[in-house]
């Protein structure tokens, strides 16, 4: 519990940083991946907004360690309070109404599953077969890839409303929640015996290929979306694709068993199904109103 705390403050704290970095930058794309790269690598701010995010993920391996893979995703979720709240403060971004419900919408839906928890009674599984690792982790990546794309070209378009991100959100939340099946396949080889044979056995498997390919798009992929939409919003997305993915798929794939007691299913069911649901409603276009552009002086040929 204390390690899933932790790492939502590193998460948060770090979303923020690279946001904060990223808005004193010439724009990026993904379509110039070396340029994007030099330019954040650049920024002492955007360097410590990365190490925040990379303590995450090794705070995440030592919960994957002790807790099922959906009470994980419940506790992860809950820092959406703190992102929220530290965008508004050092971001100066301010959430519509509709955001806001649908925010609180989310975190009942998660209360609701950490609420279908009970200690002592979940399993926590360590292995998973790879093939059926390759079976969910494969489409979701070409379906996050080809997600972005789509909406990099929608948005291109000059008489198309500005987007809030929700997109780019559940885009980049396809490839976080391979990574985050990719950190829970890691966690099951972290020893303190036969560190070699841990090593051969965790290179023979493709968890560490997963996390390669996750963290190199990822990175280009949520860096140019962060630069363009609202922290406030994209990162809540995607951490709510992100853990109803691992959730679901993650409790399928490592055979962690959904709870026999009638009300406990109906609380997990609940809210992932609740979580769906907000996400599909959230409004797909920016409504703040934009600067007025300003008229061309006309001169002569």
């Amino acid at each position: 519990m204390a390690a899933a705390l932790l790492a939502n403050v590193l998460y948060s704290t770090g979303f923020v940083l690279e946001k904060r970095a990223l808005a004193a930058l010439p724009e990026v794309t993904v379509r110039q991946p070396v340029r994007l790269l030099r330019l954040v690598l650049g920024s002492p701010l955007w360097i410590g907004g990365s190490l925040a995010l990379a303590s995450g993920f090794g705070a995440q391996l030592a919960v994957y360690r002790t807790l099922p893979i959906a009470a994980a995703q419940g506790i992860f979720v809950s820092g959406l309070v703190l992102l929220v709240l530290l965008s508004a403060r050092m971001l100066g971004e301010e959430t519509s109404g509709r955001e806001r419900y649908a925010l609180a919408a989310i975190l009942v839906a998660l209360l609701m599953v950490v609420l279908s928890l009970k200690e002592g009674s979940d399993h926590v599984s360590r292995n998973a077969p790879y093939p059926l690792i390759l079976l969910v982790c494969v489409p979701s990546l070409a379906a996050g890839v080809w997600l972005y794309r789509s909406t990099e070209r929608s948005a291109g378009h000059r008489h198309r409303l500005p987007t809030t991100g929700v997109e780019y959100g559940v885009a980049v939340g396809l490839l976080y929640g391979v990574s985050s099946l990719a950190i829970k396949g890691v966690s099951s080889y972290l020893t303190t015996s036969d560190l070699g044979g841990a090593v051969v056995a965790l290179l023979k498997s493709p968890y560490p290929y997963l996390l390669l390919f996750t963290g190199a798009f990822g990175l280009v992929m949520s860096q140019a979306a962060l630069q363009r939409c609202r922290a406030s919003l994209i990162v809540p997305v995607c951490t709510t694709v992100t853990s109803l993915f691992t959730a679901v798929l993650g409790t399928l794939s490592f055979g962690e068993a959904l709870p026999h007691d009638p009300l406990r299913l109906a609380l997990r069911i609940g809210g992932t199904v609740l979580a769906v649901t907000v996400l599909l409603t959230m409004p797909k276009h920016d409504n703040a109103p934009q600067p007025p552009v300003a008229a061309k002086e006309l001169t002569p040929p």
